[in-house]
Parts: structure tokens; sequence; C-alpha cells
């Protein structure tokens, strides 16, 4: 059974940092790749950033020079580190397994003030 789990969301003033993580389970982690998206309310799921098994990563436009995934495999854990936060960074944000679409953790709110 798949599992993830995100965490490290919170409030933070525009300009900010914050470091996502995302905890994954029944699946063999080194060889999917992985990617963060995000749900604002009234907006439909947008990809955020991915990162294949080999770690090369894919951003999308707006977080370019300002979020940065990776991923440990030792650990089964991906990250995002978000910095320079922005209001319209504001969702909530959930990790994916390639291999796994339909599997979806409970995400973790990022609310960013201005």
């Amino acid at each position: 059974q798949v599992q993830l789990v995100e965490s490290g969301g919170g409030l933070v003033q525009a300009g900010g940092s914050l470091r996502l993580s995302c905890a994954a389970s029944g699946i063999v982690f080194r060889i999917n790749p992985m990617a963060w998206y995000r749900q604002a309310p009234g907006k439909q799921r947008e990809l955020v950033a991915g990162i294949s098994s080999g770690g090369v990563t894919n951003y999308a436009d707006s977080v370019k020079g300002r979020f940065t995934i990776s991923r440990d495999n030792a650990k089964n854990t991906v990250y995002l580190q978000m910095n320079s936060l922005k209001p319209e960074d504001t969702a909530v944000y959930y990790c994916n397994a390639d291999l796994f679409p339909t599997s979806w953790g409970q995400g973790t709110q990022v609310t960013v003030s201005s």
C-alpha cells in the first residue's frame, strides 16, 4: 500500500522560507520519479517540481530560481526547499510518485502572508 506523508508547511511572511518533506512507503522509492504539486483554493492542482530517479529536476516557471526539489533515497524522502516565498505560493502542497499517479497524501498547508 502506497503511503505519502507530507510535512513542513506553515504560515510565513512574504520573502521567507520553508522546507517541505514527504516520506514515502509501500514503493521502491529509489526507482520512482517524484514530484511536488500544489492546489490553491478554487484552482486546479498544478505541478511545482519534479525529480527523476537519477536526480534530474524540473520546475514550473513560477518557482524557478526560488524552489529546489531534492531526494534522499536512504530515507525514502523527497524535499522541497522554498525560498523567497510569495503570497501566490499559498496552497496545499502534495507529493506524488510518478509510477503511482493516483496515490496522494493528505498534503501540507503553506500560507504566505503579504
